[in-house]
Formats: structure tokens, sequence, C-alpha cells
């Protein structure tokens, strides 16, 4: 397609080396970084959702990682009936294979917001995968949009029934306690004393906890109390 090729020539150009070894050093388990700062990706990611994205989408290639970044952008921003919009969501996420394209991707799919009932029903099913990154995809979709007063219990109890060996879902789940006590102290302080979470999940809670700034001095002190041995 002739929208790949302009797609490739454009972010060849913008290609740094030197961005492309720090990249790549944050992101250990892939080699396919061109070195494009993600600025350039989502312009260009911009501008061909007002175009046919439908196309883009249909024949979007995935040879480097800023190109399946890209796909992940162009999404969240195209204009389309919420059915058609989950669809090329579900169809995106088996194609995340690194932390840094499932993060930006559920912070960028900020539409859910207008739409909670029916994206919960949508992400709720991935709880049962054992895809790694369809896990964190839907860990991380939680603690962006339903840390609320209607959501938390059902949430907490969705985090504390993940058992899965991988790192990157140990430490979604263990980012998504710790951003829910920042925002829902009380609930999240209860079920902290109580919960079915792995040593290594739980206290990683509690560190990232105690690395807030928004986490006042006495409750860290509490918060360190509870570290399991």
């Amino acid at each position: 397609m002739e929208a790949n090729s302009w797609i490739r020539r454009q972010l060849m150009e913008a290609a740094e080396d030197q961005y492309r070894l720090f990249s790549s050093s944050l992101i250990p388990n892939i080699d396919n970084v061109m070195g494009v700062r993600l600025p350039l990706v989502r312009k260009v990611a911009g501008q061909l959702s007002k175009g046919d994205w439908r196309t883009y989408l249909d024949h979007a290639k995935d040879d480097y990682f800023e190109e399946t970044m890209m796909q992940g952008m162009v999404i969240a921003q195209v204009d389309a009936e919420l059915p058609e919009w989950q669809s090329r969501i579900a169809s995106f996420v088996p194609k995340i294979n690194n932390w840094s394209v499932c993060d930006t991707f559920c912070n960028d799919l900020k539409r859910t917001k207008r739409h909670l009932p029916e994206m919960w029903a949508f992400l709720e099913p991935y709880f049962a995968s054992r895809e790694a990154y369809e896990l964190r995809f839907a860990i991380v979709m939680l603690l962006h949009y339903y840390l609320n007063n209607d959501y938390i219990v059902r949430v907490l109890s969705l985090l504390d029934a993940v058992d899965h060996p991988d790192y990157y879902v140990k430490m979604g789940v263990a980012w998504a306690v710790s951003i829910s006590f920042i925002k829902q102290p009380d609930a999240t302080l209860s079920y902290l004393r109580a919960n079915r979470l792995d040593d290594f999940t739980y206290n990683k809670s509690l560190q990232k906890i105690v690395e807030s700034h928004q986490v006042d001095a006495e409750t860290k002190a509490m918060i360190r109390g509870m570290k399991r041995k």
C-alpha cells in the first residue's frame, strides 16, 4: 500500500540512532525499534486518523515498534461508532508485545470515559486470558478509567484474581493497586489488609505507594509496616 510506503519513509527520516538505543534499553524484550520520538509518531497518526483510516488499519505494517505504536494511536483518535471502535481495539490488542505500546494505547483510549459501562463489559473477558499483554492491557485500562466510587470494588476484585507469572502482568497489578490507593485510599487499604496477591506483587504495590509524592509521610510509614517478609 502506498500509505505504508509513505509512513515508513516518514518514520525512517525521523529516526535517531541514539534515541533508538535509549528506547531499546527501556523495552528489553523487543529488537525492532527505529528510534522515532513519540510526538512525531503521534503527529503522523493524527493525520492518518483524519483520512482513510480504515484502509490504513486494514493494511498497516508491524515490522517496526513505531509502526505498531502508530496503529494504536490511530485507533484511539478515529471517529467511529462504539461497536466498530471496540472491534478495532480488539483487533489491535493481540499485536501488543511490550509495556510501552500497551500503556500508551491505554492512556490514549480516553473515549472510554464516555462509555464506562460498555467498555467495562468489553474489558472484563480479558481477565480470563493467559496472554500476558492482553491481561496487562485490561489492568492498565482499569487503572486509567475505573478507579472511582462506582467501580472500585469490582476493580479490586478483578485485580485480586489475577494469577499470572509474567513480570509485566505483576507490575501492572502493583501499579494499579498503588494508583487505586491514591484515588480510593479507604477501599484500597481495606483490600491490602485482606487480599490474595502473591508476595512479589503485594510488596511491589506497597513500594509504589511509598514512592508516590501524593502519599504523606505518616501513611508511608504505615504502608512500610505492612510489608510481607
